[in-house]
C-alpha cells in the first residue's frame, strides 16, 4: 500500500514539476538576452580589456535587429563577436514564428 501511495504522489508532483522548470527556462532566457543585450552595447572595463585580448564573446539567440544594430553602432568590436541562433524578425521588429510550429525562425548559423 504504502508503494502506490508514493506512486501517487509522484504521479502528482512531476506535472507541476515539469511545468515549472519550463518557466525557469523561460525566465533565464529573457534574462541571459538582457545581460547579452547589455555587453553588446555598453561592455564594462573589464569586458572590454578581454577583447582588447582578442577575447572573443558567442551571442546565442539574439534577434537579428539587435545583431544589425550592433554591425551598424560597434562596427570597431565586430571581431570579438559571434553571433548563432540569431532570431529573425519580421518588418515590425516582432519575432518571426514558424507557421506549422509556432516555433522562434532562426537564422541558420551553417553549424
Amino acid at each position: 500500500m504504502k508503494t502506490s501511495s508514493l506512486f501517487s504522489a509522484r504521479a502528482l508532483f512531476h506535472p507541476l514539476l515539469v511545468a515549472f522548470s519550463c518557466v525557469t527556462v523561460a525566465a533565464a532566457a529573457a534574462d541571459v538576452s538582457d545581460i547579452d543585450l547589455r555587453r553588446l552595447f555598453e561592455p564594462s572595463t573589464g569586458e572590454r580589456a578581454a577583447e582588447a585580448k582578442g577575447g572573443i564573446y558567442i551571442y546565442e539567440g539574439l534577434r537579428d535587429i539587435d545583431v544589425q544594430r550592433a554591425m551598424d553602432e560597434q562596427f570597431g568590436r565586430v571581431e570579438n563577436m559571434m553571433f548563432i541562433g540569431t532570431i529573425k524578425t519580421d518588418e515590425t521588429g516582432k519575432t518571426a514564428r514558424d507557421p506549422k510550429t509556432g516555433a522562434a525562425v532562426t537564422s541558420d548559423d551553417g553549424c
